[in-house]
């Protein structure tokens, strides 16, 4: 039989509906659109970051320096390379008439901005605001409640409100802010006072290349060149790493879910077309008396298959393309992606192929024992037994080795990719394992009194029992249950831990040492009973670490430690004589107060262990362009919870109380005291320190969070959707093997009652027997994409998991009842007559 013969056979026997092959269609439905939607999804951040980078950047290359700008020497080495824009970042407070506002002060030169436009809402393409002039973001404007023409106050000047900003093309490259947006002139800060020795501010310079280069190269010469400066450089290629990363963690989650959907589809899509090819044992048999041989058998029915897995894959694409947009708008603010339709060929082929490869590797099996249906199975078809076939175990060895290979090959983290699987592969086998024993131990049991009992406990264990399917279904099923909750209440656990209730009411950055007495006044005046701490505030970069001798230079580390981030950049530093408040040593000993000897530090017991560091090495800071030493006297634990000032590194005041500094503070006031009379006072009193309120920035992070928590829902949403469909296509492929089954107890007498107990009792023991297995297996991997992944703490909250655990219990029950229904309403002597 040639192929088109196959396939008009196929197609004629092909309902247009796709009865008996519905569950196939909707669990590659689900498996390919989680994928197309997580391919076009990451495809289109990294095209935008990739195509916008400089804009993001504000050039090809920028310097950052905490403290200080370039001196004259390091400014002309990057005017070699092409043209320069150079500027300041820092906190500092507008005001209007009574209002007042903490704001992201940007000070920029003639040059700004070297790549894309800023815009202004009433049209006009701008660069750097005139002396007397301020360009507002709407947040700003909307803070101080003014409008174009109205004038603000920014340290000791005033100046006029020339335009509200639309568009600030390197707004994404800016980082996280803890107040809206103000741009100046370059002079701006210095003029208003805002600069002085010892001020926290943040020099940005930026070069726009002459010529193509290679940033990298650019970025190794300048390090080569200036190896104590302490340059903290970024490339446009790296225009926003915070997002980079961030992307990179979504999108290892996102593709190991829609991986997971297409492993349990695969369970589903094996059930379904056993039943489906079951059904039509009588066509094949027929088929097979009119002349068809084994192999047009295969043809005609994979044809079908493969018709059903094409539009099940297409239809799964066309809506991940189409929820793109809306996991777009869902993202808004948090990452940089248009909310317009994306279409990725590459990411679209890619979920087009998992889903066909899946489909055929599953179906294969039933569909080569469907070559062996011998004819007489017109006259006894539920008692003729499917031949296994030997070729199916290599057919199915090749299609996983397939997958497993393009799952590799196309993983931005292959080893993860690879774990993943592995552990799928560790979970099957777990629940066929423990599917076998349940038939073992069924078999065993004593035999119950209750005769429906008794063949309750019989279909567990009986020739032709779907214990084995139901087990793998089940087992996935609860466990991507157990997976959702938990990941949802880690992530919630983490919003209550990371963004605590109750904080200090206002930071203060940029205490001037000489009127940190006029501070404390001011804060005892607004309220006799408030709480305060001030602490010196330095910044610096770690330039080396290790024994003494033997010390690292981080600027020849390839790559630094997840857990080691303090190495990267510029860090805060502070200085204290005794145990900062919140800390606790875990290892070493505290110098005390008046010390004189050798220059310590105490550093946090977690970067010391992703570090590699103990108590006794040595550590070098590059402070203001002078380097200094200190050894590490002991490591703490420090409670981050606290939302206080809590630093990495803190020294003995003798190894940096000399470098000009400022300070800063927290504010913490008794309950009902009103906050804006103490703002205005320290605002008005001190005009170059920085009020920052706590409340903006406690909503700006459990907004990141909550919108972390809710792209997290929706994507483990899917593994639960596949593992519902697959748990319905189990019960619904065992219901189809118990009529035969259930019409013979109906004929011996049994009511309809105690059809249902039966099924009622087969289920609860099987569910009751894999809650613990679901429970630790949805645990594990949800531990691993909390912990691992987001690299959040592991804070579940059990008393949810445990009860989506038994709601899923309870919808298992209530599907296999409601399944058993039809069973009720089949009359037996048509049921027999069509068997």
């Amino acid at each position: 039989m040639s192929w088109a013969t196959a396939w008009r056979i196929a197609r004629r026997d092909l309902n247009a509906r796709f009865r008996g092959l519905r569950l196939l269609l909707v669990c590659l439905f689900l498996g390919t659109g989680a994928l197309a939607a997580i391919g076009s999804l990451t495809a289109a951040i990294e095209g935008e970051i990739e195509a916008n980078g400089r804009e993001y950047l504000g050039g090809d290359l920028q310097v950052e320096l905490w403290q200080r700008s370039l001196d004259e020497t390091e400014r002309a080495a990057l005017e070699e390379y092409g043209e320069v824009s150079a500027g300041t970042r820092m906190q500092a407070m507008a005001r209007y008439d009574d209002q007042a506002a903490p704001i992201e002060l940007k000070a920029v030169d003639a040059a700004y901005p070297l790549y894309g436009t800023l815009t202004l809402a009433d049209g006009r393409a701008v660069g750097a605001p005139a002396p007397d002039e301020a360009w507002l973001s709407q947040g700003a404007a909307d803070r101080l409640g003014v409008a174009p023409g109205d004038s603000i106050a920014i340290g000791t000047e005033t100046l006029g409100v020339g335009g509200i900003i639309a568009d600030e093309p390197d707004r994404l490259g800016e980082g996280f802010q803890l107040g809206p947006t103000i741009i100046v002139a370059e002079e701006l800060p210095a003029r208003a006072g805002l600069i002085a020795p010892g001020s926290m501010y943040q020099s940005k310079t930026r070069v726009r290349f002459a010529q193509a280069r290679d940033a990298a190269d650019v970025e190794e010469a300048l390090e080569d060149r200036f190896p104590e400066a302490g340059f903290d450089i970024d490339t446009a290629d790296r225009a926003a790493p915070g997002t980079d990363r961030f992307v990179d963690r979504m999108s290892e989650f996102l593709t190991l879910v829609g991986l997971a959907a297409l492993v349990i589809a695969g369970i589903g899509i094996g059930g379904g077309v056993t039943s489906y090819l079951d059904a039509r044992r009588q066509g094949i048999a027929t088929l097979k008396i009119l002349g068809a041989s084994s192999g047009d058998i295969a043809r005609i029915y994979a044809l079908q298959i493969v018709a059903a897995a094409l539009v099940g894959s297409l239809a799964g694409i066309a809506v991940g393309v189409a929820a793109v947009p809306l996991l777009a708008r869902a993202l808004e603010g948090l990452l940089p992606v248009s909310s317009g339709v994306v279409i990725d060929p590459g990411a679209l082929l890619l979920a087009l192929a998992y889903g066909m490869l899946v489909a055929l590797v599953f179906a294969a099996p039933p569909l080569l024992r469907a070559r062996h249906f011998p004819a007489m199975a017109l006259m006894r078809a539920r008692v003729a037994p499917l031949a296994r076939d030997p070729q199916a175990l290599l057919l199915v060895g090749g299609g996983l080795a397939a997958i497993v290979a393009l799952a590799l090959l196309t993983a931005e983290n292959p080893l993860l990719s690879g774990g993943f699987l592995a552990g799928a592969a560790a979970v099957l086998g777990l629940l066929a394992l423990l599917g076998w024993g349940i038939r073992k131990v069924a078999a065993s049991l004593p035999r119950p009194h209750s005769p429906v009992a008794r063949n309750a406990l019989a279909n567990l264990h009986r020739p032709g029992s779907s214990t084995g399917a139901l087990v793998t279904a089940l087992g996935f099923g609860l466990a991507a249950f157990v997976l959702l909750a938990a990941v949802q209440s880690a992530i919630d656990g983490n919003i209550a831990k990371r963004v605590p209730d109750r904080a200090p009411d206002y930071f203060v950055l940029d205490i001037p040492r000489d009127q940190v007495t006029e501070f404390e006044t001011l804060v005892r005046e607004a309220d006799p009973d408030a709480n305060w701490r001030t602490v010196p505030a330095l910044r610096g970069a770690v330039l080396a670490f290790g024994r003494e001798g033997a010390m690292t230079r981080t600027s020849a580390l390839e790559d630094i430690p997840d857990g080691a981030w303090a190495l990267r950049g510029e860090r805060g530093l502070t200085y204290a004589d005794r145990l900062p408040e919140g800390n606790e040593l875990t290892e070493g000993e505290w110098w005390g107060p008046f010390y004189g000897g050798e220059p310590l530090v105490s550093i946090d017991a977690d970067f010391a262990e992703a570090a590699g560091l103990e108590v006794g090495d040595m550590l070098t800071f590059g402070i203001l362009g002078v380097e200094r030493t200190a050894r590490i006297a002991s490591l703490r634990r420090i409670d981050w919870e606290s939302l206080g000032f809590n630093y990495v590194f803190v020294l003995s005041p003798n190894a940096i109380s000399d470098a000009p500094h400022n300070l800063a503070a927290t504010v913490e006031l008794s309950p009902g005291t009103p906050t804006g009379p103490l703002l205005q006072a320290l605002v008005a009193a001190l005009p170059s320190a920085s009020v920052i309120e706590v409340g903006g920035v406690l909503e700006q992070a459990r907004t990141i969070l909550e919108q972390v928590g809710l792209a997290t829902l929706a994507a483990a949403s899917v593994a639960v959707l596949a593992g519902l469909a697959v748990l319905l296509g189990a019960i619904a492929a065992a219901r189809a093997a118990r009529t035969y089954d259930t019409v013979v107890l109906r004929v011996l007498g049994a009511d309809r009652r105690q059809i249902l107990l039966m099924q009622l009792i087969e289920y609860s023991a099987l569910a009751a027997a894999l809650a613990l297995v679901a429970l630790g297996i949805g645990s594990l991997a949800a531990w691993l994409v909390v912990t691992q992944l987001f690299e959040f703490d592991w804070l579940p909250d059990w008393s949810v998991v445990l009860a989506v655990l038994g709601l899923g219990i309870g919808v298992v029950l209530a599907f296999a009842l409601s399944a058993s229904l039809p069973l009720l309403r089949a009359k037996p002597a048509q049921a027999l007559r069509a068997l």
